[in-house]
């Protein structure tokens, strides 16, 4: 299996009397990808952060970087010796430095500045290097962040929320081009974020945390088909949840029967279970009868969202289905709201056992 760049084994930290931020965590990331640690404000992604930066001390558990033990079962290695790179939510860039300077900060000695220099090059600022952060824009100031943290040659990137401080007009502009750049350096690279979409355009693999505890992990794609547990579903806005009857292969639910997905562990689920319909894998279809059947409902509302088009119909019980679907079908005319429709799924769908 070879070594991992990062391990983190049943990982524990609490702050005071509150229950733990971080409960058991276990995480680890291959040699030369890009992970993501997905999930909500406020639960627990920078701590574990700031514990692989060795910002903070594990209660329980330890960590490995590129085998070595650094913090855990009475060893901690100080920030300094992990040859562990952090770009800051804020960038934490010093104002009264130059970019180049900001950029050399990590590097002691005669080699910091053209180390510095030959990292501003990678990402595409070195004719600003004379510049102060205050000169730059707020995409220009996270890539010298980002040089800053590229400049010692790390074995190990941590990004903290790069993009949270950047306008909606920029954000995905400056992602493709971290995306990019990461692909091309190669280093192994472990970013935080809430954002689904970011994680996914990122990350070889996602790492799903949920109050204090790696629930799913694996590819995006894996996480997008099943996301494991209703929980998960829902963090990841995946909302159409029907209540239907598993017999371990296909199960009946209001839109007619589907075929199961198969977990990625355990026995399929059989009895009472709910019943995921992905906003993806939903077809949306004209029904101009006036007969009821399984799947027909009512259309509500669509709503264009760029590539995509958002749609809502409402069955017979009440449920209202969330679609998205390609905007290029609406050139086919899409029914309007108010007109009957009928759903089917595209392929194998989860579900879950009911409590």
């Amino acid at each position: 299996m070879g070594v991992r760049a990062l391990e983190c084994r049943a990982v524990s930290k609490r702050f005071g009397a509150a229950r733990p931020v971080l409960d058991g965590v276990d995480l680890q990331v291959a040699p030369g990808t890009t992970a993501a640690i997905l999930g909500p404000s406020g639960g627990g992604k920078t701590t574990l952060l700031r514990i692989v930066a060795g910002l903070e001390t594990p209660d329980r558990g330890e960590v490995r970087i590129l085998g070595r033990r650094v913090a855990g079962n009475g060893a901690f290695l100080p920030p300094e010796s992990r040859r562990v790179g952090l770009v800051f939510q804020d960038y934490a860039l010093f104002p009264h430095l130059t970019v180049l300077q900001n950029a050399a900060f990590g590097v002691p000695g005669p080699a910091g500045i053209p180390r510095a220099f030959g990292a501003l090059q990678l990402v595409g600022l070195s004719e600003a290097a004379d510049r102060l952060p205050h000169q730059l824009s707020g995409g220009e100031q996270q890539r010298v962040a980002l040089a800053r943290a590229l400049a010692p040659e790390p074995g190990l990137l941590l990004l903290d929320e790069p993009f949270s401080n950047l306008d909606a007009a920029l954000r995905a502009g400056i992602r493709d081009e971290v995306a990019r750049l990461l692909e091309r350096v190669g280093t192994t690279t472990v970013l935080v974020t809430h954002d689904r979409e970011e994680a996914f355009l990122l990350a070889d693999r996602v790492a799903l945390l949920l109050d204090g505890r790696i629930v799913r992990a694996g590819p995006p794609e894996a996480l997008a088909r099943d996301p494991g547990s209703r929980e998960a579903a829902r963090f990841l806005g995946e909302t159409n949840l029907l209540p239907g009857d598993s017999d371990g292969s296909s199960a009946g639910c209001e839109i007619g029967r589907v075929e199961l997905l198969p977990p990625e562990t355990g026995e399929p689920p059989r009895g009472s279970v709910d019943v995921l319909l992905p906003l993806d894998g939903v077809v949306v279809e004209p029904f101009p009868g006036e007969d009821e059947r399984p799947g027909v409902a009512v259309l509500l509302r669509t709503a264009f969202q760029g590539p995509f088009r958002l749609l809502e119909a409402r069955l017979p019980s009440g449920a209202v289905v969330s679609v998205r679907s390609p905007a290029r079908d609406g050139w086919r005319g899409l029914p309007r709201p108010g007109q009957r429709v009928r759903l089917r799924v595209a392929g194998p769908v989860p579900a879950f056992p009911r409590p």
